[in-house]
């Protein structure tokens, strides 16, 4: 029988799922050329499809269908058995594959170190400095609206 993933192993899944997805094909791929990926398979190969997103009005109402977004995701299993997932918005096959890697590799003893500096690390950075680049731009258009109080009443 196959035993849990520790919470620890599953934060850390989800939190790399978060920055790769937040970053371009290119940028992951270019950290992947350091590193001897292991044999692996494709249990899924790259597909597109789509999802429902789901809204709430003032963030307590009752459950809307707002519309759908486009998916691509993928699946594979590396020689040692650990199977990673791969999804991220849009028609990106390279890029659901490439997560779908990582996150097998992160399931490693052998290779999870080597993805988290390697990777994720220089990832996560870029990722941080653009929603800063993102923030500073926002804040410059900010108009801060105040009420005079007359003299009347």
């Amino acid at each position: 029988m196959m035993q849990a993933p520790s919470n620890d192993l599953q934060a850390r899944r989800q939190e790399a799922m978060g920055v790769l997805g937040h970053c371009p094909t290119a940028d992951i791929a270019r950290h992947f050329d350091d590193i001897a990926v292991p044999d692996h398979e494709q249990l899924r190969a790259p597909e597109n499809g789509l999802v429902m997103l789901r809204g709430r009005i003032g963030g307590d109402g009752a459950p809307f269908n707002l519309g759908e977004a486009t998916v691509s995701r993928a699946a594979v299993r590396l020689s040692s058995g650990e199977v990673g997932f791969g999804y991220t918005l849009g028609r990106d096959g390279a890029k659901a594959q490439l997560i779908a890697l990582c996150d097998a590799l992160i399931q490693t003893s052998q290779f999870s170190e080597t993805i988290e500096a390697k990777v994720l690390t220089p990832l996560r950075a870029r990722v941080a400095a653009e929603r800063k680049r993102k923030a500073a731009e926002t804040a410059a258009t900010k108009v801060d609206f105040y009420t005079l109080v007359r003299g009347e009443g």
